[in-house]
C-alpha cells in the first residue's frame, strides 16, 4: 500500500506540470514575454519535471512497468480536476466518460497486479 501512495502522490506531483504550462500560456497571452510571472511558471514547470523525474525512477523500481504506466494515467484524472477548480473550466460529458475509461482501466490492471 505504501508503494501505491508514493507512486500516486508522484503522479499528483506530475499533474501540477500541467497547471504550471497553463498558468504560463496565459501571462504570455496577457503579457506577452515581458511578463516576469510567465518565467517564474516556466521555471515551476521545469523544476517539477525535474523532481518528478527523479522520483518517478525511485518508485518504478518496486513495480512491474505494465502497473507503474497503467496508474501513471491517472494524471489525466488529476489534469482535468485542476482545469475545473483552478482555471474554471467546464468538463463535457465526453470528458467524464473518458476519465471513467482510464478509472476502469487502472483498476482492471490493478486487479490482475
Amino acid at each position: 500500500m505504501k508503494n501505491y501512495l508514493l507512486l500516486h502522490l508522484n503522479i499528483l506531483l506530475f499533474s501540477f506540470t500541467g497547471v504550471f504550462s497553463k498558468a504560463a500560456s496565459v501571462q504570455f497571452n496577457q503579457h506577452g514575454l515581458k511578463g516576469i510571472l510567465l518565467y517564474v511558471f516556466v521555471a515551476l514547470m521545469f523544476l517539477n519535471c525535474l523532481i518528478y523525474a527523479l522520483i518517478w525512477q525511485k518508485v518504478i523500481k518496486r513495480f512491474q512497468l505494465n502497473v507503474a504506466y497503467a496508474n501513471k494515467t491517472v494524471y489525466l484524472i488529476w489534469s482535468q480536476i485542476w482545469a475545473v477548480v483552478i482555471f474554471h473550466e467546464n468538463l463535457s460529458v465526453r470528458n467524464i466518460i473518458g476519465l471513467f475509461v482510464v478509472f476502469v482501466g487502472v483498476m482492471v490492471v490493478q486487479h490482475y497486479d
